[in-house]
């Protein structure tokens, strides 16, 4: 079967990314025909998938996902696909990969001038056209939070909705050898054995929260801070948050890196994740923090925040946010006397819980998906 898959921006290191290309190859691996369109690609692109560039108008990124929606629906328009998976909001979808959260309960407090916006009504039209009662997308959720929002607003049909597992890759299992790359991680980028070593991954800082765990860094008692360190990994514009460091006066404990393939040697090295989110729909970094049996404080808005009490490997703030909590926390999770508690929870978890299989249980309900379209066809020429 021909397959097509659209995504607003392809590159090496993000998430929904990693997600869309695990599930690609997979369905190339039944043998069928994967077309990929998107706006940009960054990065090699693997041999057995045809790349198809879209050329999308306008100036803001709604005007773009408009014009995104209205390319693509030409381009499948011409060849006629068994099915089309977006990991885009957009009309015309077969399968909606859900990893964004729900626009329409994110803008619900804003002023209602907000609603007369062209930003406000892009959204909600494409979030619409795929939520709405009306559609027959099929949808890929990633957290049950977000499916309740969604059916809240939008009355979507459970039968629409399947709710999948997390799909972290096996290699963010802990390795045989993790002390010997902690040491080495450590000694290669200047942290020492005894120090602290707190880590945040992720790309898009601001909604990571990466100010507020700057603040935590800069807030903690002279005789932890002198020990601390704060490792960033991710895709972003480290300007304006170099420049908070060294408003902070911490500017020689921060070190920033761009997204790279060896996150598992970090994880290892360092003492917490830090996951501050403002917004999250999932936060898969969480869970590959507990497969690295690394101890982890994030906020509650992230919808894999509910592993980390259930496999209690960590803290999880509660809404509201309030930065001296964070703070106190995070001052208490680095000399705390339960780190091996909670990387022995991590180990214990993993072995009970599935984390790993969201990619082929997706493929699954995209085949499965693809065939039935293809059937319903063939039924109405006869």
């Amino acid at each position: 079967m021909d397959l097509a898959f659209c995504l607003i921006k392809y590159f090496p290191f993000g998430g929904l990314q990693r997600d869309f290309l695990r599930i690609a190859e997979l369905c190339h691996r039944q043998g069928h025909q994967i077309d990929v369109y998107t706006p940009e690609w960054v990065g090699a692109v693997p041999d057995w998938l045809n790349l198809n560039l879209l050329a999308v108008e306008g100036f803001t990124n709604h005007a773009r996902r408009l014009s995104l929606s209205r390319k693509l629906a030409q381009a499948v328009a011409i060849k006629k696909y068994a099915a089309v998976v977006g990991f885009s909001k957009m009309p015309g979808l077969d399968l909606y990969f859900a990893a964004d959260s729900c626009f329409a309960a994110k803008t619900e407090k804003r002023h209602f001038l907000y609603r007369w916006s062209g930003r406000y009504r892009t959204y909600m039209e494409l979030e619409r056209a795929v939520f709405g009662e009306n559609s027959s997308t099929m949808i890929l959720m990633l957290s049950e939070n977000e499916k309740h929002l969604y059916q809240k607003y939008y009355r979507t049909q459970d039968e629409r909705l399947f709710l999948l597992p997390p799909g972290i890759s096996r290699d963010r299992l802990r390795p045989p050898d993790a002390a010997l790359l902690r040491k080495e991680l450590r000694a290669e980028i200047g942290i020492g054995e005894t120090d602290y070593m707190v880590l945040m991954v992720g790309s898009g800082f601001k909604t990571k929260g990466a100010d507020r765990a700057l603040r935590a860094l800069a807030s903690l008692p002279e005789a932890i801070r002198v020990k601390s360190f704060f490792v960033v990994i991710g895709k972003d514009n480290f300007a304006p948050f170099r420049q908070l460091a060294k408003r902070l006066e911490i500017s020689e404990k921060v070190i920033f890196f761009n997204g790279r393939p060896d996150i598992t040697r970090f994880m290892v090295a360092a003492d917490v994740l830090i996951h501050p989110a403002y917004k999250e729909n999932t936060g898969t970094v969480l869970v590959e923090a507990i497969a690295s049996q690394l101890p982890v404080l994030a906020t509650d808005v992230c919808g894999y925040s509910s592993h980390i009490k259930s496999a209690k490997v960590g803290l999880v703030l509660s809404s509201p946010f309030v930065q001296e909590r964070l703070n106190y926390l995070l001052a208490k999770m680095l000399v705390s006397k339960y780190r091996k508690i909670w990387m022995k929870n991590g180990a214990d978890y993993v072995n009970r819980v599935d984390l790993f299989s969201m990619p082929e249980i997706a493929t699954e309900i995209v085949i499965k998906v693809a065939k039935e379209k293809v059937s319903g066809l063939e039924k109405q020429k006869t």
